[in-house]
């Protein structure tokens, strides 16, 4: 049979397709809707700005060739540009590593930057890409996904061999050896032979059935089942995960009974179902675990006033400048929403989010709005001053500003008229005179006088040209009237431009060539999804294709589990303990860093763009370098892109990691070697001693 693979405009296609009998994404069909992944591309940048550049630049295909041409942090972002995303199977040196081992070898020792891996779940079921797994051993034979300029240097993972590689100093003289075949022949060997001392370990050394329950010894009775106090029989094979071995005990494995007399006068055997109290249990997450979730709430509750929202204190929010007519084409709001309600972080972490725009076109989107939490509506236009200081737009997070307007096949250069003229508008705007006048307002009835308290006013910066914002354009070339202030030639391809760049503007257009990818890499699509949707699975996608949209779980074991996965996030090395690798230290020795002492994978920079220029001169625009080279100087104003761990703490305030004032203790002269895979312990470079202020944990809930 064909795999079938289909590119759709309209995210609300999307069900239909799904509902087709014979489609099926088991055997490798799949779906490019490119309003859901461009607005999945956008919501991400409101929690890493810049992110949609890198992400954008990584699938498509593109050689970056530095040029003395250019100036400097060009060099730097075009060289990014030519970072792909690459598959390829790991050598035996890696089976029984963790993923921080494998990640930091492939790092330090190849050059590559090992970003997730293909996992086969215990039960044979089908494989799922974990991105910066934690805890668990990697098996034979794993697929790994990497960042690197080319597939030839990908080439190295299934090359190296920690027998005649160990001393190599150079990366491109690891080339197949010739004890390859035996050295990963004596690898699988060994694994397999610790699994059968470990099956001969938990069974007491007795055979084992086919159904995983050791057999008793001829002549004699047969004893109960086995079963481990879960519940669930023991499996044949050990899994690699460090997991220690269940408690064994002998008795029934029948759950307990009660007897319930109510039912129809006759006493009746039910089952107790133990450790779980419906009435207790508040839903709190989807049905998958994978999303934030509440009770339907009407759009009216949601609704704000200007003098409302100017008397609510926003302050870290995501405000939506949505351009629309009442009957404009759906553009799909949830996509943009949903990766902001990603279980994967904490109630308080999530950002508000405020739409400011035509309430009739925003209650035609509701329905698949309202079981998400923290959402306000405020009736007004993305173009009034009034409506932009009300909502606190210069506090927020990220501005992000879209058009469901159909545009007018008469002249492209005005399809983003709207978009561009808010984004300038903004950007115009002042808002430390604001503050500073008010007392002087006496009893005024204007909105301003309700702004809140000024001293959370007083964090935000005071031109608008500092708001952090992303634009969303439908004409390429319409990319020059953003900034007013760069010299870019119109003919510029997009991804060449300065605001794109900076991360301050994307277009659908940069997406085209995921067909190609989808159908050169059929695990890429899926890699993006679970990046840029937050966790969407197609369990996921079957539940929303019925059209009853988002529906609430009660919180098991199976779906808590989910929520610990690794989410995409920004750290600042302004304060902190990683402070310290902003003093002149090298990208490589944070990364190594990172990994070892927070499970932090580190996969690129968001740097100011005239961090060595003066005061007077120099502007607040930063751009993203992709995956920067192992001896990348790093600057204190350096904001790193991170994969970060569900209970990792970070400093919402200074959007640093760890504890504040707690800096690793490092020595500058010792540069990061590899670790061996037999040792689980960290890098004596990077010590944890114990009269040093430990990392805070937060607890799961």
């Amino acid at each position: 049979e064909s795999r079938i693979i289909i590119q759709l405009m309209q995210y609300h296609n999307k069900a239909y397709l799904l509902n087709i009998p014979s489609w099926d994404w088991k055997q490798g069909d799949d779906v490019i809707c490119l309003a859901e992944l461009k607005l999945g591309f956008i919501a991400q940048s409101c929690l890493a700005p810049g992110f949609s550049t890198m992400m954008a630049n990584l699938f498509a295909m593109r050689s970056g060739e530095p040029s003395d041409d250019m100036q400097a942090w060009q060099n730097d972002y075009i060289q990014g540009t030519g970072c792909e995303m690459y598959t390829e199977t790991l050598s035996p040196t890696f089976t029984g590593m963790t993923f921080s081992q494998a990640s930091e070898l492939c790092f330090v020792k190849l050059k590559l930057l090992l970003l997730a891996v293909e996992v086969r779940p215990d039960d044979g079921g089908d494989t799922k890409i974990s991105i910066n797994p934690r805890g668990s051993k990697i098996p034979a034979n794993t697929v790994g996904f990497f960042i690197a300029q080319s597939a030839e240097e990908v080439k190295r993972a299934w090359y190296y061999c920690r027998a005649c590689h160990e001393d190599v100093k150079n990366e491109n003289q690891i080339k197949k050896c010739k004890c390859k075949n035996f050295i990963g022949g004596m690898m699988v060997h060994s694994v397999l032979k610790s699994q059968q001392i470990g099956q001969h370990i938990t069974t007491d050394g007795k055979p084992v059935q086919p159904n995983g329950v050791a057999a008793s010894k001829p002549g004699l009775q047969a004893a109960p089942s086995v079963v481990a106090k879960t519940g669930t029989p023991l499996k044949k094979n050990v899994s690699m995960k460090e997991e220690s071995a269940p408690d064994i005990f002998q008795e029934n494995p029948r759950p307990p009974i009660r007897q319930d007399p109510m039912r129809n006068g006759h006493p009746v055997i039910v089952p107790m179902t133990p450790d779980f109290d419906f009435e207790k249990t508040e839903m709190k997450y989807d049905s998958t675990g994978m999303f934030h979730w509440t009770p339907a709430r009407s759009i009216d509750d949601c609704i704000l006033d200007r003098n409302q929202a100017a008397m609510t204190v926003l302050n870290g929010h995501v405000v939506v400048c949505l351009f629309a007519h009442s009957d404009s084409p759906l553009i799909g709001l949830r996509n943009l929403v949903m990766p902001l309600r990603a279980s994967n972080f904490h109630f308080h972490e999530l950002k508000h989010v405020v739409i400011v725009g035509a309430v009739d076109y925003i209650k035609r989107e509701w329905k698949t709005l309202q079981n998400l939490p923290k959402i306000s509506v405020l009736n007004g236009s993305p173009l009034s001053r009034a409506d932009l200081r009300a909502v606190n737009v210069n506090l927020c997070d990220m501005c992000v500003i879209l058009s469901a307007k159909v545009p007018s096949n008469d002249d492209p250069t005005l399809a983003d008229k709207e978009a561009i003229l808010a984004s300038l508008n903004i950007k115009a705007m002042t808002f430390g005179d604001v503050v500073t006048n008010m007392d002087s307002m006496g009893d005024s009835k204007d909105a301003l006088n309700n702004m809140g308290d000024t001293s959370v006013k007083r964090q935000g910066p005071i031109y608008g040209t500092n708001v952090p914002m992303i634009t969303e354009l439908v004409n390429d070339s319409n990319v020059q009237f953003l900034d007013q202030d760069d010299d870019d030639d119109p003919d510029t391809e997009l991804y060449l431009t300065q605001p794109f760049a900076c991360g301050t503007a994307f277009a659908v257009s940069v997406l085209d060539s995921l067909m190609s990818t989808t159908y050169f890499n059929q695990n890429a699509l899926t890699l993006i999804r679970s990046l840029i949707t937050g966790g969407a699975t197609p369990e996921l996608e079957i539940i929303l294709a019925e059209g009853a949209g988002l529906r609430g779980g009660y919180s098991t074991p199976d779906t808590l589990a989910n929520r610990d996965r690794c989410r995409v996030g920004q750290i600042s090395l302004s304060d902190g303990p990683l402070a310290t690798f902003g003093e002149g230290r090298k990208y490589q020795d944070l990364f190594v860093a990172s990994l070892r002492n927070y499970g932090m994978l580190c996969i690129g920079l968001y740097r100011l763009r005239d961090a060595t220029l003066t005061a007077v001169d120099a502007t607040s625009k930063r751009y993203v370098i992709t995956n920067p080279p192992f001896d990348f100087g790093l600057l204190p104003t350096d904001q790193v892109f991170v994969l970060v761990q569900l209970n990792t703490q970070m400093d919402l305030r200074t959007n640093c990691v760890g504890l504040p004032r707690q800096r690793l203790s490092i020595n500058p002269d010792t540069a990061p070697t590899s670790t061996s895979p037999n040792s689980a312990g960290p890098n004596p470079l990077f010590n944890h001693s114990k009269n040093k202020p430990s990392l805070l944990r937060v607890a799961m809930v």
